[in-house]
């Protein structure tokens, strides 16, 4: 990625997780010439000159103060341990706090990857001023997370995405419950619909804006959209990472929503997708012009981010 010069060059970055969005707002920072510092749990994250991986808790306040020390940027992308409200809702609002606390002691701005749970008219084309208070289950968590920190003296700035996809994306509807599906040949199944569409956000692309938006103080204490293309059907992403593999679209079956909520009542995991169903049975589309023409950044061309996505599953054979 081409280094903007417009763009503060900031002392250092400390990136809390090292998933597909952590690992990717670090390496971007690092080929900016960025000094960045990665906290996991494991001390895993991208091998870089610039990167220093550290192991510590990001929900550890007393090992966060001196780990933060220094920072004037802080991205916060860690996720929780299980998909599951109760999981969130032990985990993620005392690890944002811990968080907040420790960078605002640092004077550093907290830069959240968002999802769009919390959105209260998904029926409608979201945008950045679209009504954010989602009640119940991971929604309602979401919404709780978001309202945090506009409570916070520490500055943040969330940036939502819809679902992931990309290199580094395993757990995610165009992870690897699709993209290997597709390079096998394989008949693939999708919930909700084939017809309906639905907005995919490319990781780089988020990264992207979490950056942008960190080192320009007028993006700060807001909310806005990840650049994300037009919206397509699962059945169109399929094709497009079909053609970007060179090998035959596959036949695409649907998950019918009936059976996943049946299966619910005897199953926490499928209870906890059954959730997500309103996304994938009729239009869940976000915009993200106004946010694009802020941040000054587009979304990768679909075509070219299958290419890279279908690179990097192939890799990992």
């Amino acid at each position: 990625m081409n280094h903007n010069p417009e763009e503060t060059v900031l002392e250092l970055h400390v990136v809390t997780g090292a998933g597909p969005v952590g690992w990717t707002v670090a390496e971007q920072l690092a080929e900016r010439g960025h000094r960045v510092r990665v906290l996991t749990r494991s001390g895993s994250g991208p091998e870089h000159a610039l990167v220093e991986r550290v192991a510590a808790d990001a929900g550890n306040s007393a090992k966060l103060g001196h780990v933060m020390s220094g920072a004037t940027a802080v991205y916060h992308c860690i996720h929780g341990s299980a998909y599951r409200a109760s999981a969130w809702q032990a985990e993620l609002p005392g690890a944002e706090q811990a968080v907040l606390a420790a960078a605002g002691e640092a004077g550093a701005v907290v830069v959240f990857p968002e999802s769009l749970y919390s959105y209260s008219e998904p029926d409608s084309v979201m945008t950045e001023d679209a009504p954010r208070a989602a009640r119940g289950g991971k929604r309602g968590i979401r919404t709780e997370l978001l309202s945090a920190r506009a409570e916070s003296e520490t500055d943040t700035v969330s940036v939502v995405a819809a679902d992931f996809f990309g290199p580094r994306v395993r757990t995610a509807h165009a992870g690897e419950r699709m993209v290997p599906a597709v390079l096998a040949g394989r008949k693939l199944s999708v919930i909700g619909s084939t017809k309906q569409p639905h907005s995919f956000t490319y990781v780089p692309d988020l990264a992207a804006a979490m950056i942008r938006a960190a080192g320009n103080p007028s993006a700060w204490n807001k909310v806005w959209h990840a650049p994300t293309g037009p919206a397509v059907t699962q059945r169109d992403l399929a094709a497009a990472f079909a053609d970007a593999a060179g090998v035959k679209a596959p036949s695409v079956g649907v998950l019918p929503g009936w059976l996943l909520r049946t299966a619910g009542a005897f199953s926490g995991d499928a209870r906890e997708l059954a959730e997500m169903l309103y996304q994938f049975e009729k239009p869940f589309i976000m915009d993200s012009a106004a946010s694009e023409a802020a941040l000054g950044l587009q979304p990768t061309p679909l075509p070219v981010a299958a290419a890279a996505t279908v690179a990097w599953w192939r890799a990992q054979s």
